[in-house]
């Protein structure tokens, strides 16, 4: 199956759910095969199957409790840097907990500014991947990265 562990990847980090993970990745599959004289050979396919896993979820019970437009809280906090040594058991709990930290920010970006950077992150999407996947112009792909980054970073340099 194509794409699949990065399908369910971007459904868990949505649903923040395993099973709703699997539900919605199973329908993408089902909805994809059944649709699939709408793709166009020679387009992203990528695109076009995540826009189809994001629609699912916008549809989905959860998704159209969790999508919303507002705004991150913005607070100008002083971050503090940790001094890291990948050979002690201190910066092994410290690296450990950066990506609990960061686990738990992500989690609480809004469902518009946690997609967004996850395609373009984490699945290695162009700004026009994310564009075709979300249906957005370029510029709101870059808005809402812009706002992701900086509420992410808001958010871990409160602490979590």
């Amino acid at each position: 199956m194509p794409l699949f562990d990065r399908l369910y990847n971007f459904a868990h980090w949505l649903t923040h759910n395993r099973d709703e993970a699997e539900d919605l990745v199973q329908e993408t599959y089902a909805k994809a095969l059944k649709g699939f004289s709408s793709y166009q050979p020679g387009t992203n396919f990528r695109a076009w199957i995540f826009r189809i896993l994001r629609n699912a979820f916008l549809t989905s019970r959860s998704g159209l409790n969790e999508y919303s437009l507002d705004d991150p809280d913005e607070d100008n906090a002083n971050q503090s840097s940790l001094p890291t040594d990948p050979h002690t058991p201190e910066s092994i709990l410290l690296g450990r907990l950066d990506r609990q930290l960061v686990r738990n920010a992500l989690d609480q970006l809004p469902v518009i500014y946690r997609e967004a950077l996850l395609l373009c992150e984490f699945e290695e999407m162009s700004y026009q991947e994310v564009s075709v996947t979300l249906g957005v112009p370029i510029g709101t792909v870059m808005s809402r990265l812009s706002r992701a980054r900086r509420a992410l970073r808001d958010t871990l340099r409160k602490g979590g």
